[in-house]
């Protein structure tokens, strides 16, 4: 397994940025603006993840984003679709509870990364290790916009999964620099985050030295 893959599946200690990208982007433009944030300092993995889009426009992103991140040593996933990240050389995918078998994902995706959305459920979680997740993803902690907030997630959870567990932990869920320090003390390996770099109000690279700032602190 490559070495960003190693990174993204929790091998290299102390907790990480994840981004995700937007819901709607332009590759090739697009495609700076991940260098850029990615220049800016530390990035275990970048997610495309583009809701309802055809399959002709998800190729043409991962051409054009996933070659930037695994440039880097950054490990490229796609979410929903393991099918497809493993026709395009993607470093493994992430799937949701409704996206198919995750046990047939396992071994479709061979020695790549498979993530699972596993809400606010232990019992979740439990499973998708028994699939043979690489990490699982608790949230949202917190209000966002990205999505309708459906699970709500506390630290607690990841300070549990943490004790009992040694599969990695995702956070997600309107995290920012301001709100992710409880969710690093309590155990989380990764942040993935939207807005908080995407939208920031200085540009996407004062997005991540600001994560990797509040995560450093913390």
């Amino acid at each position: 397994m490559a070495g960003s893959a190693k990174q993204a599946s929790g091998e290299a200690p102390g907790c990480r940025l994840y981004l995700v990208t937007p819901p709607a982007l332009e590759p090739a433009r697009f495609a700076e603006e991940l260098a850029r944030a990615l220049d800016a300092g530390d990035v275990a993995c970048v997610q495309l993840r583009l809701k309802h889009a055809e399959d002709d426009a998800i190729r043409r992103a991962i051409d054009a984003l996933r070659p930037v991140a695994q440039a880097r040593d950054v490990a490229f996933l796609l979410n929903d679709r393991a099918d497809l990240a493993a026709q395009t050389g993607c470093d493994g995918a992430h799937l949701g509870q409704e996206d198919g078998d995750h046990a047939a994902a396992r071994a479709l995706l061979g020695d790549g990364i498979l993530g699972i959305t596993c809400h606010d459920s232990r019992h979740l979680a439990m499973q998708a290790g028994e699939a043979g997740a690489d990490y699982v993803a608790f949230g949202a902690f917190f209000p966002t916009t990205t999505k309708e907030t459906v699970h709500k997630a506390e630290p607690e959870l990841l300070s549990w999964w943490a004790d009992v567990m040694e599969i990695p932990t995702v956070a997600i869920g309107g995290i920012t620099a301001a709100n992710c320090a409880p969710l690093v003390r309590a155990g989380a390996d990764f942040l993935a985050v939207v807005g908080a770099v995407w939208h920031h109000p200085e540009g996407p690279a004062a997005g991540v030295r600001a994560m990797n700032a509040a995560i450093a602190a913390a």
